[in-house]
C-alpha cells in the first residue's frame, strides 16, 4: 500500500499501465495532476496543445498506431466539449482512448457549479464507459478498468471525471499490474464450418478493416492471401491492412469505390469479413449490400459480439478479435483445387487499371502527385486525413504498404489531418509523415501548427485549396443544382500563415512543381506547408462540378 495523492496515483497508474505520451490542454480543474506528471517527466511525454479537440484528435491517433490506449486530459466544460470530437472518432473508429476531464469539487456537484457538466449524460452513448473517480484511494482501481475496457473486445474510448477536490487528497492504495488485453478467439467449430464454405466457394472475397489490428495480424492475413490465393479488399479508410502492391489486394469498399468492385462484390458467392463493421461508408449507404441478406454468404468477423447480427445477418457470426482469427485461419488448409484464381487475377488486373492517373480540369493534378508519392515515399510513410473530397484522390491514387500508414477518421470527421499527423510523427519520428488537409478542413484544427513547431514535429503538411467546402458543394450540386449558398470560402495565404508560425510554407500553381517543394520540405526535416491550388472543377477524380449540375439540371 502506497500513500499519495489522488493525482500522484492517477500519474503513477498511468504509469505502471505503459502510458509514456499524453497530450493536453491545461486548465485549473486538474493542476494537481499537471504537478504530478512533473515529477514523471522522464517517463510521460506530456505534449500541450492550443485547442482540446487536436489534443483528443492527437490521443485518438496515438491509439491507432499503437494499439494501446491514447491519453488525453482537459479541462471541465468547455474542454471537455471541445474534446468530444476525439471521443466520437474513437467510438466509430474503435480506437483505444481515455479521456481523463478536471471535475468541480465533490461538495459542488448539481449545483451547477462554475463549468459543470454530468459528464456520464454527455458521454453515455459516445464512450465504451463513463465514470467519476470520487474517492482516491479507488484512482488505480478505475485507471486499469479503464485501460482494460479501452483495449478489449471491440476498442474504443472511455472517459473518466477527476472531481478538483479529489485530486489532493491524500489515500492508501494498492499499485496495480498493468491491465493486458482481451481478446476472443473462434471456437473450432467454427473455423471448421468456414473451411467447408471454403471448399464450396468458386468467387470468394476477403475483406479487412475495422479496429485491433496489429502488425502480426497483418502480417498474417497477408500469408492467408497467398495462401489461400484469395482476392482481399478493405473497408472504408482501412487500406492499410494489406500492402496496396500486393498481387492480392484488389481494391477499397469506401467513397468512391470502383464501379468495377462493387459489382465484383456484388457477384462473389462468399464474403469473408474480418474485422469491419459493415457500416454506411462502406456498404454505400447499406445498399451495394442488400439488407439484411447480402447477395453472398457472409462470414463475419468481430470482436464485439454486440455487432453481430446487428444490421447483416451472417451465415457464419464468429465473435473474435483479428489477430486470433487470423491464427486460426492460418491452420486451415486450402482447397486442394482452388477454383478463384482466375477471378482473383482478374480483380487485381482491374484495380491497377483504376489507379492510374486521371486527367482533371486545373493546373494541379493530384492523382499525379500521388502517383509520385507512392514512388519516393511509399513503403514508409504515413498519411493522415481529416474529411473532404481531397482525400478521395488520397484514398484511390496512394498505395499504402505496410500497417499502420492510413490514420482517418471514419467518423468523417474534418480537422483531423493535422493533428493526426502530429501524433504520429512524435510516435514514429523515423517515418516520413504527411497530413493531408482541405482548405475547410485546415482551419479547423490548423492552429495546431504552433505545437508542431513548438516540439518540431517535421510533418509535411499539404493542404489542397479549390475555395470551398467541396464535399458539401458536390452534394449542394447533385440535389439542388446551380443554387449554392453557404459552401464558398474565402481564405488566408496559408503559405504565409505557415511562416507566420515559424514553418516553411509555399504555394504549388502547377503540378511540376510540387517534386521539388516536397524534396526541399523533406530535406528541411522541420515542419513544412505545401499549399496546392486546386480548380473547383476537379472535385472528383471521376467527374466535375458543371457535369454534376448538368445531370442533376436534366433529372
Amino acid at each position: 500500500m502506497a500513500k499519495r495523492t489522488g493525482a500522484q496515483h492517477l500519474v503513477e497508474a498511468l504509469r505502471r499501465n505503459g502510458a509514456d505520451m499524453a497530450f493536453c490542454v491545461p486548465g485549473e480543474s486538474y493542476l494537481a495532476v499537471l504537478d504530478a506528471l512533473h515529477d514523471h517527466e522522464d517517463a510521460i511525454r506530456l505534449i500541450t496543445c492550443r485547442q482540446e479537440g487536436g489534443a483528443a484528435n492527437m490521443a485518438e491517433a496515438y491509439g491507432k498506431l499503437t494499439g494501446r490506449p491514447g491519453i488525453c486530459m482537459v479541462t471541465r466544460g468547455p474542454g471537455a466539449t471541445n474534446a468530444s470530437i476525439g471521443v466520437h472518432t474513437a467510438f466509430q473508429d474503435s480506437t483505444p482512448m481515455i479521456l481523463f476531464i478536471g471535475q468541480v469539487a465533490k461538495g459542488d456537484i448539481e449545483r451547477e457549479a462554475f463549468q459543470e457538466i454530468d459528464y456520464r449524460r454527455m458521454f453515455g452513448q459516445m464512450a465504451k464507459w463513463v465514470a467519476q473517480i470520487d474517492d482516491a484511494a479507488r484512482v488505480p482501481e478505475f485507471v486499469n478498468r479503464a485501460f482494460a475496457t479501452a483495449m478489449s473486445g471491440r476498442p474504443g474510448p472511455v472517459v473518466l471525471a477527476l472531481p478538483e477536490d479529489m485530486l489532493v487528497e491524500a489515500a492508501e492504495a494498492a499499485d496495480l499490474a498493468p491491465s493486458a488485453r482481451s481478446e476472443g478467439a473462434p471456437a473450432p467449430e467454427a473455423m471448421d464450418q468456414l473451411a467447408s464454405m471454403l471448399a464450396a466457394a468458386q468467387r470468394p472475397m476477403l475483406m479487412l478493416g475495422g479496429g485491433g489490428w496489429t502488425r502480426e495480424a497483418s502480417d498474417n492475413f497477408r500469408a492467408i492471401a497467398e495462401h489461400f490465393d484469395l482476392p482481399v479488399i478493405t473497408s472504408f479508410r482501412a487500406k492499410d491492412r494489406l500492402d496496396n502492391a500486393h498481387p492480392n489486394y484488389v481494391g477499397d469498399m469506401g467513397i468512391g469505390a470502383d464501379p468495377a468492385l462493387v459489382k465484383r462484390i456484388q457477384e462473389c458467392d462468399l464474403l469473408i469479413v474480418a474485422g469491419p463493421r459493415l457500416g454506411e461508408m462502406t456498404t454505400g449507404g447499406y445498399a451495394r449490400l442488400a439488407v439484411p441478406r447480402m447477395g453472398p454468404k457472409l462470414v463475419h468477423v468481430h470482436p464485439g459480439a454486440e455487432e453481430l447480427n446487428r444490421v447483416y445477418q451472417a451465415d457464419l457470426a464468429i465473435n473474435a478479435g483479428v489477430t486470433s482469427f487470423s491464427r486460426a485461419l492460418m491452420r486451415l488448409q486450402p482447397p486442394k483445387d482452388i477454383a478463384w484464381r482466375a477471378w482473383r487475377k482478374d480483380a487485381r488486373a482491374a484495380y491497377e487499371t483504376f489507379i492510374q492517373p486521371v486527367t482533371p480540369p486545373g493546373s494541379v493534378n493530384p492523382s499525379k502527385i500521388f502517383a509520385w508519392l507512392n514512388e519516393r515515399i511509399g513503403k514508409d510513410a504515413i498519411i493522415t486525413n481529416g474529411a473532404g473530397n481531397y482525400a478521395g484522390w488520397a484514398h484511390r491514387f496512394f498505395l499504402h504498404r505496410q500497417f499502420p500508414s492510413q490514420i482517418a477518421p471514419t467518423s468523417g470527421a474534418m480537422g483531423y489531418g493535422v493533428p493526426a499527423a502530429i501524433a504520429a510523427k512524435l510516435v514514429h519520428p523515423e517515418r516520413p509523415v504527411v497530413a493531408l488537409a482541405g482548405d475547410g478542413c485546415f482551419l479547423m484544427n490548423g492552429q495546431e501548427l504552433a505545437t508542431a513547431r513548438q516540439y518540431n514535429v517535421p510533418v509535411i503538411f499539404l493542404v489542397f485549396n479549390n475555395g470551398m467546402y467541396g464535399t458539401i458543394r458536390m452534394h449542394q450540386e447533385t440535389h439542388f443544382p446551380a443554387r449554392k449558398i453557404a459552401t464558398d470560402l474565402v481564405n488566408p495565404d496559408f503559405a504565409a500563415l505557415a511562416r507566420a508560425y515559424g514553418i516553411s510554407g509555399v504555394r504549388v500553381e502547377r503540378t511540376e512543381d510540387f517534386a521539388p517543394a516536397f524534396e526541399a520540405a523533406l530535406a528541411s526535416n522541420v515542419p513544412a506547408l505545401i499549399e496546392l491550388t486546386i480548380d473547383p472543377e476537379a472535385i472528383t477524380p471521376t467527374t466535375t462540378l458543371s457535369a454534376i449540375r448538368k445531370k442533376a439540371q436534366s433529372t
